[in-house]
C-alpha cells in the first residue's frame, strides 16, 4: 500500500490564514483535497496539523483511510512534520506520498498515474513532472524512512532526493494540478481562475 502524509501544519503567514481553510469553489481546500485522496488507490492519508489544528480538524472526513497526526514541533517547519507523518505510517506501506495541503487540485487521477508508476520500480523515488518543471507530489521508498527520520529540522525534505539523486523517476504527466500551488490569496484565485 502507499500512505500519503498530508502536511498541513503551518503557518500559512503569507496567506493570513490556514490554507487547509481557504475557500475552494464552495469547500474548504482540505475538504477538496481529501476527497480527492480518498477516492485514489492510496492506502492511508495521514494528516499532520500543527498551527490553528483545532480549527481545521472539524473539516476533516470522517473516512476510514483518514487518520490524524499532530506535531507539536510544527514551528521548526517542513521536515518536522513530515516526519511526525512518517512515524505514524502502516507497517505495511510499501511506499510514501508527500503532499502539501497547497497543491489544492491535485487529481485523483494523477495520484493513480504515480502510485502505478511506483508499483513499476519500488525502489526508486518517483517525481511528476508537467512539461519540464518537476512537481509535486513525489513518492519515496519506505527504505528512505530512517533518512528522512535522521534530517535535522532545519534541513529541507529535498536533501534526501539529492542524496539520492540515481533513484529518481521523473514521471511526465499532462496535469498541471502538479505544479499549481499557491501562498497567497491573489494565487489562489489565479490558479481556481476567479
Amino acid at each position: 500500500m502507499i500512505s500519503c502524509i498530508l502536511l498541513s501544519a503551518g503557518f500559512s503567514s503569507r496567506f493570513g490564514s490556514p490554507k487547509a481553510l481557504a475557500n475552494l469553489n464552495g469547500q474548504t481546500v482540505m475538504e477538496h483535497l481529501l476527497h480527492s485522496l480518498v477516492s485514489s488507490d492510496l492506502g492511508e492519508i495521514i494528516i499532520v496539523l500543527g498551527a490553528e489544528a483545532e480549527r481545521i480538524k472539524p473539516y476533516i472526513l470522517k473516512h476510514k483511510k483518514v487518520k490524524v497526526v499532530y506535531n507539536k514541533d510544527y514551528n521548526f517547519g517542513q521536515t518536522s512534520s513530515f516526519q511526525a507523518g512518517l512515524r505514524c505510517i502502516s507497517k505495511d506501506a510499501k511506499g510514501v506520498m508527500l503532499l502539501p495541503v497547497d497543491f489544492p487540485v491535485i487529481k485523483t487521477e494523477t495520484i493513480n498515474i504515480l502510485i502505478k508508476e511506483f508499483y513499476l520500480e519500488l525502489s526508486k523515488i518517483i517525481i511528476p513532472q508537467y512539461q519540464s518543471r518537476k512537481g509535486h507530489p513525489p513518492i519515496f521508498p519506505t527504505w528512505l524512512k530512517d533518512d528522512f527520520l535522521s534530517l535535522k529540522f532545519e534541513e529541507g525534505l529535498n536533501a534526501i532526493q539529492r542524496r539520492y539523486e540515481e533513484k529518481i523517476k521523473l514521471v511526465k504527466i499532462s496535469d498541471s494540478s502538479v505544479i499549481q500551488t499557491f501562498n497567497t490569496v491573489q494565487e489562489l484565485k489565479d490558479l481556481i481562475g476567479n
